[in-house]
């Protein structure tokens, strides 16, 4: 029996619609800056650079609370070693395998990519995974998790101790960022820290059904929208002033968290809001495969790209932007698919995945 585009049906729905929301945004920046940085539209759209800076403000944080809020769960399903090697399994080996299948097609194509690689950057996968791309994530949660895994079980470490010690480790990275030193691998161990100690601070509340009704709510929404619009304009505008993008994530830091916090908190709204109405349910279905979507949507947009510019004559930011996200988004899921079909299940996992049933 083959696997199906569909969730199972004992997930819950939220995480996936939230993990949905979070990987488009990732896809919007990655081709966005894929697009400028060949040369094409940079300056003509001012209102795309904009909702570009816009998105970064929370959505990687949103990735890290979501997996933290899970982190407890799994601890006592698999305890520590099975837990360890399962994010060995499923984060660090897919990081490593497609880290050096990018990087070695770039090579390859040195002369058709944005990208100019060299031997060097096969050593850049270990120790500064930010030179890789995308790439980067994965390798940081698989660090994160780790160490929050080691501290919490064997120092003995409640949330409380991860929170203090995960806030002194954001603001680091918020000084060694402003004085450009280059940490590698340990700055985003210090960056997202916090945020994962955050999704297990609230997890026994956001997975605890009788607070449901007050998550869909759109009493909630409408608390949360203000606030959220306030810190985002106020993120654009200060960037935008000072001609830096991360400005307000590594000079005001403290802020930065504030405001992070209050995207998370809207776009979990907004998630929860999705499943009680099952609505968007390709959104969903993005969320549930967003892993396979992350390891190969750059090839996948790069090539969509290429062809759109070298072959159809099309330069139209708008319209490569539409494009390539609607390819970035579908031909992850669909080669996915594929590769369950022909047993390449190793291309994204070290562990065979269970075959799931069709949700209608």
């Amino acid at each position: 029996m083959a696997t199906t585009l569909h969730p199972s049906s004992n997930r819950l729905a939220w995480i996936d619609y939230a993990r949905g929301i979070a990987i488009l945004l990732v896809l919007y920046r990655h081709i966005f800056e894929g697009i400028t940085r060949a040369g094409l539209g940079e300056g003509q759209f001012d209102w795309l650079e904009n909702a570009n800076i816009i998105f970064y403000s929370f959505r990687m944080p949103l990735f890290f609370i979501l997996s933290g809020v899970f982190i407890a769960k799994s601890l006592a399903k698999r305890g520590v070693r099975d837990l360890i090697v399962n994010k060995f399994n499923i984060l660090l080996y897919p990081y490593l395998l497609w880290s050096f299948i990018q990087i070695t097609i770039q090579i390859l194509l040195g002369g058709f990519v944005n990208a100019q690689r060299g031997w060097a950057d096969y050593g850049y996968v270990f120790v500064y995974p930010r030179r890789i791309d995308q790439f980067w994530y994965l390798y940081a949660l698989f660090n994160v998790t780790v160490l929050y895994i080691l501290t919490r079980e064997k120092l003995r470490f409640t949330v409380w101790h991860q929170l203090i010690i995960g806030t002194i480790l954001y603001f680091i990275s918020s000084y060694v960022s402003v004085k450009h030193i280059d940490l590698g691998f340990v700055y985003d161990i210090c960056h997202f820290y916090v945020f994962f100690a955050i999704g297990e601070l609230i997890s026994g509340v956001i997975l605890d059904q009788q607070y449901l009704p007050r998550f869909s709510s759109w009493k909630l929404f409408a608390w949360l929208l203000p606030v959220f619009a306030i810190g985002q304009w106020y993120f654009l505008q200060t960037n935008l002033a000072h001609q830096d993008n991360l400005f307000v994530e590594e000079h005001q830091p403290a802020l930065f968290a504030l405001i992070a916090l209050v995207g998370c908190a809207f776009m979990i709204n907004i998630s929860f809001l999705l499943q009680r109405y099952n609505r968007f349910k390709l959104l969903r279905v993005a969320g549930y495969h967003s892993l396979y979507i992350y390891v190969s949507h750059v090839l996948v947009a790069s090539a969509v790209r290429m062809f759109l510019v070298k072959v159809l004559g099309i330069v139209y930011l708008p319209a490569l932007l539409a494009i390539c996200l609607l390819f970035a988004a579908v031909v992850p899921v669909l080669l996915y698919k594929l590769a369950m079909r022909a047993g390449a299940w190793w291309l994204y996992s070290l562990e065979r995945p269970a075959l799931k049933p069709q949700v209608n």
